[in-house]
């Protein structure tokens, strides 16, 4: 790959992270710079992104025991292998801690050049969201939580109306207790990090 198309603060980010989260991401940057020659590295919303043809493809991000990855046009692109996980709370391929949990080279690859194909072809998903215009209240099993982890409390309540509001349409939209619960616990590790929710979501 062209060395043109290295980010510095990508490099810096990567640097920073945690040890068993740098070889994951410098993997899924590889296999991304091998999937099209066209890709630039960008950081959006604090964390790396990858665009080409004049849109997002792919983002990942470091968390303190896991790392996601997320593509930017699920909706619209082909899962044969199944990688996209509706339960899992961040990213379109979950949780991931290790090498291990990545797919074959080749199959990433192939998801990313399928994303990239729907840039090159204008593809667009609508991100717009209607929002509830009354105030929405704190539901109690968030309170709870809360209780147990006073730092993401501390953090939430810290949050603009909207980034709050944000967190808490995701959770009320969820479809199954199993999704509100993982959603539950991916909020909390979120806001316990001062992190707002800044990903595009699918479900």
């Amino acid at each position: 790959m062209s060395i043109d198309k290295f980010e510095p603060r990508v490099d810096e980010y990567i640097a920073k992270s945690a040890e068993f989260a740098q070889p994951i991401l410098e993997h899924v940057r590889e296999l991304i710079h091998q999937a099209d020659p066209g890709i630039v590295e960008v950081i959006k919303w604090g964390c790396p992104h990858f665009d080409a043809y004049g849109g997002p493809v792919a983002g990942m991000a470091a968390f303190k025991q896991h790392i996601g990855l997320n593509f930017w046009k699920t909706k619209l692109m082909d899962d044969p292998n199944g990688l996209f996980r509706e339960e899992e709370g961040y990213g379109g391929l979950g949780k991931i801690t290790s090498l291990e949990d990545l797919p074959a080279d080749d199959i990433l690859i192939r998801y990313f050049r399928n994303a990239i194909e729907l840039n090159k072809a204008g593809k667009r998903v609508s991100t717009k969201k209607t929002w509830p215009t009354e105030e929405l209240a704190v539901p109690d099993d968030l309170i709870e939580a809360f209780k147990d982890n006073v730092e993401a409390m501390q953090n939430f309540q810290k949050f603009s109306p909207s980034a709050k509001k944000d967190y808490l349409v995701w959770l009320a939209e969820a479809k199954t207790e199993s999704t509100r619960l993982k959603r539950l616990e991916t909020m909390l590790e979120w806001v316990s990090e001062g992190k707002k929710r800044h990903w595009k979501y699918e479900k």
